[in-house]
């Protein structure tokens, strides 16, 4: 989060490297935290986006994305566009389809592959302008 007060008040008193300890919770802290983001995450769901985030944890997966982020794609122009065969290109598109991250669509013989929805492309953009940010 751009300019978070409390990253900032943070940050004063801390230089990098330095143990921070905590023995009493900041109450006067809490007005600074989004109401809807107090909520601590439930160690089922938790374990679930652990295991999304492990599917994406490939570079031929995070490749296909990056072409179906442009446009929807067959199976052939996927596999021509990464040099990978076919078969390999088809098993990922199958690893992102059980994730709901693709979804297909048939025209005839040919199937193509495109993101499932918006929030596919925008999580896709958010970690691509985040790794883009220039480091301080």
């Amino acid at each position: 989060m751009l300019n978070d007060p409390a990253e900032e008040v943070i940050t004063e008193h801390f230089e990098e490297g330095e143990d921070v300890c905590c023995d009493l919770p900041h109450t006067d802290r809490v007005d600074l935290v989004n109401p809807t983001q107090t909520e601590t995450l439930t160690v089922e769901k938790a374990q679930r986006m652990s295991e999304f985030f492990g599917f994406l944890a490939d570079t031929n997966r995070l490749r296909i994305l990056s072409i179906l982020a442009a446009q929807e794609m067959c199976v052939g122009d996927l596999a021509t566009a990464l040099g990978m065969n076919e078969s390999a290109v088809s098993h990922q598109l199958r690893t992102l389809r059980s994730i709901r991250l693709v979804s297909f669509r048939k025209q005839g013989r040919h199937v193509f592959y495109y993101l499932q929805d918006h929030h596919v492309f925008d999580f896709y953009q958010a970690i691509i302008e985040h790794l883009d940010e220039a480091t301080p």
